[in-house]
């Protein structure tokens, strides 16, 4: 009932939710590469793979949970469940952490010549069963908890439609809440008071998230399932395949329909309050003509039988899937952000004046940045361009997840600069094989933090909002969480690159680029001026697809 349920408060309950979800989720992996590198004793590189690892399942996850909403669950159920699988997770995590018995003998060796005793099967596979169960819980989390918000919210209605765009800003906004806690005070709990303290706020964040998300369910709007939407688009898929096989005849034509540049008829509303968009009927449009053979009046299955809807319906998701892949590269950049980066400040000089900042820490800056952007953009930049373009949106999708483009591209170059200055001091300072800080402070770690921060901003809310309104109504949990998907493909994406880059440079080199237990004897700055060029290349090639897209929902502003 529109006076009763949904709004903005409806959806302020999940935002508060998403920062504590985000602290637990954050506290961990953020700093997790130096857990795994000093009390598991894997090496930088095995480290660095395992987090992105760990956060590309938890993230590819995301689609799993997106479908069981659309297909058989609510969102509502769904992160209930997911919560539960996260604490459990968490539990072990905690409880491992606190026995020493359950991990490696601590190494107290100075000299990173020396190999530490490594940790053994049982114990390992303690570690990855609580770090998988995380994953799984943040995957379903991840996939539930945005369209669960951004259900709250009347589509219909102009008014409905800014506060979703809001929130998906306030959406991004919360993450940093969440990550600023997580980057801050967890950390130095787990570098200071010990790494069962860390995983244990963890754990209390996750489980506190649940009461908080119940408060809000007298007034929760909650789509129902609608059925598979991933049925529906194997259907159209295979009923186009076949009717284009046959043979030409004159009663498998198109239903006399002809096609059409405008959308089709779809029903955008809610119950008691359902509108149609106002366009033609029973249309089909001429964009992927492949598929307009589906809607025959004879078949080859009855079961292969399709709507114009569900043909439309598939054209919208197979046009967004190429912005989507476009994404993955700047995803890759991000992952940067968890591994190696933080290996570099650990290095260097940690120290701003007297006090002592933990490496895992660094993520502060561009979280800091994304709190004051985030709701500069939305009540000041957002208003000013729809006075000037005269449009709902003011600053389009696209644009948005570009100017993230852009700015990773720039990160990357910064990030490779910074690495040969940090190098040279090494060399100059005689420290190249040493364990001791280096006399260059970390803050130059920070500038590429800042860009990569900003990146982050402009492209996740410019893709939630776009994969949200853009797909259709059955399959919108389904399509938002192609964003967190695109993350998942950027961290793997990442490991591949790394293996490859050490694979070819072997070829070459006697010792790979990026191998070995001492960050000082890596080729970083060669790895980043790559990652820089195959970014520009990327941005060459969303602006193909980014130009030739066509909104499915194009609305002036009131």
């Amino acid at each position: 009932m529109r006076d009763q349920h949904g709004g903005m408060l409806a959806a302020s309950f999940v935002l508060v939710v998403e920062i504590l979800e985000n602290l637990a989720f954050l506290a961990n992996a953020s700093n997790l590469v130096l857990y795994l590198s000093k009390f598991m004793h894997y090496s930088p590189s095995s480290s660095a793979n395992i987090v992105t690892n760990f956060m590309g399942t938890a993230f590819l996850l995301a689609v799993l949970g997106g479908f069981l909403s659309d297909a058989f669950f609510t969102t509502y159920r769904l992160y209930l469940t997911s919560a539960a699988i996260e604490f459990m997770g968490l539990l072990i995590l905690t409880v491992q952490a606190h026995t020493p018995s359950l991990k490696p003998p601590i190494c107290a060796s100075a000299s990173t010549e020396i190999q530490c005793e490594k940790v053994n099967r049982r114990k390992a596979a303690m570690l990855f069963t609580g770090l998988y169960l995380v994953a799984l819980g943040v995957g379903g989390i991840k996939g539930s908890l945005p369209p669960h918000g951004a259900e709250q919210f009347d589509d219909t209605t102009p008014q409905g439609r800014k506060q979703r765009s809001s929130f998906f800003n306030y959406y991004v906004f919360s993450l940093s809440c969440g990550a600023l806690i997580a980057v801050t005070f967890v950390v130095w709990i787990e570098d200071n008071k010990g790494w069962q303290w860390g995983f244990g706020v963890a754990t209390a964040a996750i489980l506190a998230s649940i009461p908080v998300f119940l408060l809000g369910s007298p007034i929760y709007r909650t789509k129902i399932p609608a059925g598979s939407p991933i049925t529906t688009m194997f259907k159209v898929l295979i009923a186009a395949v076949c009717n284009n096989c046959k043979s030409k005849n004159p009663s498998n034509a198109v239903m006399g329909m002809k096609t059409s540049p405008s959308s089709y008829t779809t029903e955008t509303g809610e119950e008691g309050n359902a509108t149609k968009v106002k366009v033609p009927s029973q249309t089909l449009t001429e964009d992927l003509e492949f598929l307009n053979k589906a809607v025959t009046e004879k078949t080859v299955s009855p079961m292969l039988q399709c709507t114009v809807k569900q043909v439309e319906e598939v054209k919208v998701v197979l046009k967004i899937i190429p912005v989507f892949m476009c994404t993955i590269m700047l995803n890759c950049c991000l992952a940067q952000l968890s591994t190696f980066s933080i290996q570099q400040a650990a290095t260097m000089n940690t120290k701003i004046g007297s006090l002592k900042v933990p490496p895992a820490s660094l993520p502060v800056f561009p979280v800091i940045f994304v709190m004051l952007i985030a709701p500069t953009y939305n009540h000041f930049v957002v208003p000013l361009a729809r006075k000037v373009t005269k449009t709902e949106m003011g600053i389009t999708h696209l644009q948005r997840i570009g100017t993230g483009l852009i700015l990773s591209i720039i990160a990357m170059a910064v990030a490779a600069v910074v690495e040969m200055k940090r190098k040279k001091v090494a060399i100059e300072s005689g420290l190249l094989n040493s364990a001791e800080p280096l006399p260059i402070t970390f803050l130059w770690i920070a500038l590429q933090y800042l860009f990569l921060g900003s990146a982050d901003l402009f492209t996740l809310a410019g893709m939630m909002d776009f994969f949200f309104t853009e797909s259709p109504k059955s399959m919108r949990s389904l399509a938002t969480s192609l964003s967190w998907v695109s993350l998942s493909m950027g961290y793997y994406f990442s490991s591949v690159l790394i293996s490859t880059v050490n694979n070819i440079t072997s070829i070459f080199r006697h010792t790979p680029w990026l191998s070995g237990s001492n960050l000082n004897h890596y080729h970083l700055e060669r790895f980043y001026w790559l990652m820089c060029i195959l970014s520009s290349l990327n941005f060459l090639h969303y602006l193909f697809w980014a130009n030739r897209y066509k909104y499915r929902t194009e609305s002036t502003a009131d």
